[in-house]
């Protein structure tokens, strides 16, 4: 129960915070050597089921007022989806089975980070209302590049969303309102996977990992949403640096 409770923690922070979720869910039972339920991927999708929840409760507000006034800012939601929806959906089972490794998850911690870092170049002084079809489609496709474990969706997006001009607080809402269908997709796929599976699982472990994930993913995303008014991503990119590091140090030391 106490490493269901952890893995909650850490999936609702790094599922927004700019450092990559999967990474960490993967590299936690890695570490620790923590095995069964935990180190699964039907309790994965269990967390990412906990800040799905944490996403609706923080953006309702956004959703109500795109889906009765802003319609052109939810069709723009829509364009950016299909990249990551159709990309995930034929290769779903090579991005599981085949990309799930600690050298992968560093070659793509430092990557981002370094992209991360020259979205910070420059100037960002766009609003969300300014939002364009050219701007959607360049987010839609680096969420797509998500997909990829160590790549973190809030990290690329947001990054796409300040080359493309728009200031820091505009790229994370928008980042995080076009996460809410991709993630809502993905539960629901692996959702109808377990439930025609015959394996059982514990609903109590599960349970503490979706409300974890979903209170601490609350706070993640308020902070986030501060901290970005007044700071850039620079902190994150070299938080993933690090961590790189410390996963090819254990790989060395487990040779």
């Amino acid at each position: 129960m106490f490493e269901a409770l952890v893995m909650g923690i850490v999936q609702g922070l790094t599922e927004f915070l700019p450092v990559s979720s999967t990474a960490h869910l993967i590299l936690f039972p890695w570490f620790f050597g923590w095995k069964g339920e935990l180190d699964s991927l039907s309790f994965d999708v269990a967390l990412h089921a906990g800040t799905l929840v944490a996403l609706l409760i923080c953006f309702w507000r956004d959703w109500i007022d795109m889906i009765f006034s802003n319609r052109r800012l939810l069709l723009l939601l829509v364009l950016a989806t299909i990249p990551a929806g159709v990309l995930g959906k034929l290769f779903n089972d090579i991005i599981e089975e085949r990309l799930r490794s600690p050298f992968i998850i560093s070659f793509s911690l430092v990557a981002i980070g370094i992209f991360m870092l020259i979205a910070e170049t420059g100037r960002k002084r766009r609003p969300l209302d300014s939002v364009t079809t050219g701007d959607a489609v360049s987010i839609g496709l680096s969420q797509a590049v998500a997909l990829i474990p160590g790549v973190s969706r809030s990290g690329i997006t947001i990054a796409s969303g300040l080359l493309r001009g728009l200031d820091r607080e505009s790229a994370a809402r928008f980042s995080f309102l076009l996460s809410t269908p991709v993630i809502g997709g993905a539960v629901l796929l692996h959702l109808k996977k377990m439930l025609s599976s015959p394996v059982q699982h514990d609903l109590r472990l599960f349970s503490v990992g979706v409300i974890s994930s979903a209170v601490t993913g609350f706070i993640a995303i308020r902070f986030l949403m501060g901290f970005l008014r007044r700071r850039g991503l620079h902190v994150f990119a070299y938080y993933r640096f690090a961590l790189a590091a410390v996963i090819l140090a254990g790989l060395w030391m487990k040779r």
